[in-house]
């Protein structure tokens, strides 16, 4: 088989693809004897539900398989490209073939559904409640977070995990004994190790990996696989191995560090180049709600409000205009002033809790009983801070053995110096 011929084949990964349980790799907790999908496949009984799993570890195809398996008409969308016309054109189609079908509903796959806005999540929830179809939605993001509330309650939630080492393998097995073109090379795998961490327990990373390497070494009459061969072939086509040229993890990197480091500049290039490549916009939000409460902090409170409004934003709008939402936070952030006191606070107590023993309330902190009003002075030692000058008294709110301890350190900015100012007026014992 030549090269040219070979390249104008499907991917590896579409060419395997299984197409039945037997096939299927990995998710035993889901799929095995007794497993809760495999109970709803065998009695023939669907509900709606929503897989959430990291990418290739094949949610897609379990819901082909599926549809096949219980003879049902399937229909999928991609929240990418699909709109809430598109969402309604197809509960016309399935409203129409069950007329004709006696297998029942039609199953709807939606694949990364967390890109649905609020309104095409809405526009599902009539069929999903009626029954004109059964939804199998795919996310890679917590559902929690992105499936409006209504919807996610008219869904169960199935996780998937990361393909295993043994998953992994049998994988790998498959496409070399079962795979048109592979079985017919002669290749040899000498180590795998390489094969399976580069791929990150995602079994479409692995076959993809694994036919970089093959086309690599067409020429020789035996191809072997070792560690050192999948190195260096991933190193000489970085731009192959990663989505779009897009060496993700280090793009997500300079993209947080160059708004920590106050460069929109950097910012803002580094956020386009994640767009150009097909990031999720939600993701950018989130990295940058993140941002604001770590990074910028209590030198501009504002920027915690921006970023989640941002989010907001995001969500409910989609792309193309999202970008215009996520450039302008990123700038606001990049320009912002910076502190971390409030993460290394939050970090420094922690610690601290871990390394000693719980200690006990102070006794003029605890909960009142029920006769006495809580914080107004009546319980014993308690003083009610509203009843002093400036809304303010000087009393423990540690236990005794940390008193004085110095959790919160104001960041060197404008704002934190009026916090700091303040505290060192007030807590003469922290040393402010």
């Amino acid at each position: 088989m030549n090269e040219e011929l070979i390249q104008n084949l499907a991917p590896l990964a579409e060419r395997i693809r299984p197409t039945t349980l037997d096939n299927y790799v990995g998710q035993e907790h889901l799929l095995g004897e007794g497993a809760v999908i495999r109970k709803m496949i065998e009695s023939g009984a669907m509900s709606s539900f929503i897989l959430w799993g990291p990418p290739g570890v094949g949610k897609t195809t379990l819901a082909r398989i599926i549809a096949a398996t219980l003879k049902r008409e399937f229909y999928t969308l991609s929240a990418v490209t699909s709109g809430v016309k598109e969402v309604r054109d197809v509960f016309a189609k399935a409203a129409s073939s069950r007329m004709f079908s006696n297998h029942g509903a039609p199953i709807l796959f939606i694949d990364e559904i967390h890109r649905f806005n609020k309104a095409q999540q809405d526009a599902l929830l009539g069929a999903v409640e009626s029954g004109t179809v059964v939804l199998i939605g795919a996310t890679t993001e917590n559902p929690s977070f992105e499936v409006i509330t209504p919807l996610l309650s008219r869904c169960r939630v199935y996780v998937l995990k990361s393909l295993e080492v043994k998953d992994l393998d049998r994988l790998l097995d498959r496409a070399l004994t079962e795979d048109i073109e592979l079985k017919t090379l002669n290749i040899k795998v000498v180590e795998k190790e390489a094969l399976f961490r580069f791929s990150g327990g995602d079994g479409r990373k692995l076959l993809n990996i694994l036919e970089l390497v093959v086309m690599n070494h067409l020429a020789d009459a035996e191809i072997v696989i070792d560690n050192q061969t999948v190195t260096d072939t991933l190193q000489e086509n970085i731009a192959l191995y990663d989505k779009n040229g897009e060496q993700h993890y280090d793009i997500v990197s300079a993209f947080i560090k160059s708004m920590r480091g106050s460069d929109p500049n950097g910012a803002i290039y580094w956020m386009a180049r994640m767009l150009a490549g097909g990031e999720d916009p939600l993701f950018i939000a989130r990295r940058m709600v993140i941002l604001a409460s770590e990074d910028v902090g209590l030198a501009n409170p504002n920027a915690l409000l921006l970023a989640q409004s941002c989010f907001d934003a995001v969500h409910k709008i989609g792309m193309p205009e999202a970008r215009i939402i996520l450039a302008e936070t990123c700038i606001y952030l990049a320009t912002s002033p910076k502190s971390n006191s409030a993460y290394m606070a939050i970090d420094t107590a922690l610690e601290k809790i871990e390394k000693e023993q719980p200690l006990p309330v102070p006794r003029h902190l605890r909960n009142a009983p029920p006769s006495r009003m809580i914080g107004r002075g009546d319980a014993k030692d308690d003083k009610y801070a509203h009843a002093f000058e400036g809304n303010f008294v000087d009393q423990e709110f540690l236990p005794e053995e940390i008193s004085g301890t110095k959790f919160y350190e104001p960041g060197e900015n404008a704002k934190e110096a009026q916090i700091r100012a303040r505290l060192a007026a007030e807590w003469k014992k922290y040393n402010y």
